[in-house]
């Protein structure tokens, strides 16, 4: 991990072993339903679920202050709590480490190799999640500039189309960019499919080795380099709804050390729906 820029944003499954039972640590799982782990929970994690805890109605990230607060207190998490996070899906951890640095808790982690990794050594397993007292947690107050660092939004984002100096970065699967699936699904009536003009296309996993760790800091360089994707470009990722471009971002923002990342979690869920915004 020593090669990364930012290593001490990971955890190990060894390191968090060891405080399975540390009061001031509070592992969340996230994902879809808490079947996607299905009596194969770390001990002592609590749940968030994708779809009621972490986005709106209209498929959105729910990026409100006071939600989120809520949220964490629920969860028994203060401000000071040191939270790991991790899923099924090796995403969903990174991704969350983006909103709660956005949001304004920094002692975030991302677990390196999440669930996979887990269940791979053999370490504990639980058919239960864990629940907690709620505590107190204040909504913060995301100043603009700091917003500035973490997002972008879609104004921003259409007078950004073919700049030599910026890199608009796809990284849904390939039948997502080829436009043959929107949102998960074959597109039906009036739903727009395909990808943002100009967009370079990099699938998210590929950041990954088999076992769901991160590749080393020199493969994941080459990786984007192959692509044009270079630290002297401003590179704004995108996926459908913003989580694998939240993961994304905290690859090339974390682990590479890139200076200029912003995470276009509107996506493909809100370009698509813009009459005018051009598809290829």
């Amino acid at each position: 991990m020593t090669d990364y820029s930012r290593p001490d944003s990971l955890v190990e499954t060894q390191w968090l072993a060891t405080h399975l039972n540390d009061p001031s640590v509070r592992i969340i799982e996230v994902g879809m339903s808490p079947e996607d782990c299905e009596n194969a929970h770390i001990p002592g994690a609590v749940f968030w679920s994708i779809p009621s805890d972490l986005m709106t109605s209209d498929r959105s990230m729910n990026l409100d202050v006071e939600a989120l607060s809520a949220l964490l207190s629920k969860s028994g998490t203060s401000p000071e709590t040191t939270v790991v996070t991790y899923g099924s899906n090796p995403a969903t951890g990174a991704n969350i480490f983006w909103l709660l640095k956005r949001f304004g808790h920094d002692k975030v982690y991302v677990l390196n190799g999440g669930h996979q990794k887990w269940m791979a050594e053999g370490r504990p397993m639980t058919s239960t999640l864990s629940r907690f007292e709620p505590v107190p947690y204040a909504a913060p107050n995301v100043a603009p500039a700091r917003d500035r660092d973490y997002r972008i939004l879609t104004a921003e984002v259409q007078d950004l189309l073919n700049r030599s100096d910026t890199v608009i970065l796809d990284v849904r699967t390939s039948a997502e960019y080829r436009g043959e699936i929107f949102m998960g699904k074959p597109p039906e009536g009036n739903e727009r499919s395909g990808h943002i003009p100009s967009a370079v296309h990099l699938e998210h996993t590929l950041a990954l080795n088999e076992d769901g760790t991160f590749k080393s800091a020199a493969a994941l360089h080459s990786l984007y380099a192959q692509q044009g994707i270079t630290k002297d470009k401003r590179v704004i990722p995108y996926c459908a709804v913003g989580a694998r471009s939240g993961f994304t971002w905290y690859v090339l923002k974390y682990l590479l050390g890139y200076p200029n990342v912003q995470n276009y979690d509107g996506s493909w869920n809100e370009w698509s729906r813009l009459p005018h915004a051009p598809i290829a």
